[in-house]
């Protein structure tokens, strides 16, 4: 266990330069106010650090289940709110900003971040998966946005993301009005995971880590500009894509990573890359 890890998440390096985070407050992985803010501020410190990282997984500690959603009885999200309605308004909206920004972490972090998921996969816990960059799922993972049947529209990231994740508006809006469970053969099908590997939490975490760990072999320079320049195409037009990315890779094509490259590939060895900064900082 690094220093890193938490009360309720474990971080540990498995392989160099691959980080694995992993959910653990049991029963169900319910999210109160204190885990929430424990994950934001977690990913954000891996982002800002100077560690050398270059893929974090995600995953469950808990055997049956990735996680249950928000504990919905979590009586401190509500006790310091003012009871005049407009100031109440407020004092919500700042909660739910905090809340999406915790959450919305990895999505900032300039690493990609791979989700492991097995078991039920709930409300907050989709909310969670989205902002990932790649969900591997088990054979055995179900999936709900859950967030109608306590009345509410889901506030924290699914409805942002999962109409450009998948593409099928018809899907996704059966699955948010309904709130009903789908598989993860469904959850494939709709795009919302890239793989399902057959069993259950062993399986798809070793899946998901030999993934993190080729990826981790690629040029750092190479894979955080593309995770930066893919969210950017998601959220502006090709021709602002295109131009952005000109002026981007006007500084990063001038990286010594290209030759390192090459070089290995003339001599058909692991290329070797410098990290994004200078390390200072180890687990």
């Amino acid at each position: 266990m690094s220093k890193y890890s938490t009360k309720f998440l474990q971080v540990s390096e498995p392989s160099p330069h691959v980080l694995h985070v992993e959910l653990g407050r049991k029963p169900f992985n319910a999210f109160s106010l204190e885990f929430w803010r424990e994950y934001g501020k977690l990913f954000d410190r891996l982002a800002s650090e100077a560690l050398d990282v270059r893929a974090v997984l995600l995953s469950s500690q808990l055997p049956k289940i990735f996680s249950a959603g928000i504990e919905l009885g979590d009586a401190s999200i509500w006790k310091d709110f003012n009871s005049e309605p407009a100031r109440r308004t407020i004092a919500i909206r700042h909660l739910i900003l905090e809340f999406q920004h915790a959450i919305g972490a990895p999505a900032r972090c300039p690493f990609p971040v791979i989700a492991a998921v097995h078991g039920p996969v709930i409300g907050l816990g989709v909310d969670i998966i989205c902002a990932c960059d790649i969900r591997y799922a088990s054979s055995d993972a179900t999936f709900a946005v859950k967030e109608v049947d306590i009345g509410v529209a889901a506030d924290i990231g699914t409805l942002a993301y999962l109409p450009k994740i998948t593409g099928n508006h018809s899907l996704v809006r059966e699955l948010v009005y309904t709130a009903r469970s789908f598989s993860a053969a469904e959850a494939d099908k709709l795009g919302l995971v890239s793989k399902v590997v057959e069993g259950g939490r062993e399986g798809v975490v070793k899946a998901a880590l030999d993934l993190a760990i080729t990826i981790a072999g690629k040029s750092p320079i190479a894979v955080a500009g593309s995770k930066h320049l893919i969210s950017h195409a998601r959220d502006h037009t090709i021709a602002e894509n295109l131009d952005y990315t000109a002026i981007w890779n006007g500084g990063a094509l001038q990286t010594i990573d290209g030759e390192s490259c090459l070089q290995a590939r003339k001599t058909k060895e692991t290329p070797k890359f410098m990290p994004l900064r200078n390390v200072t900082t180890k687990l």
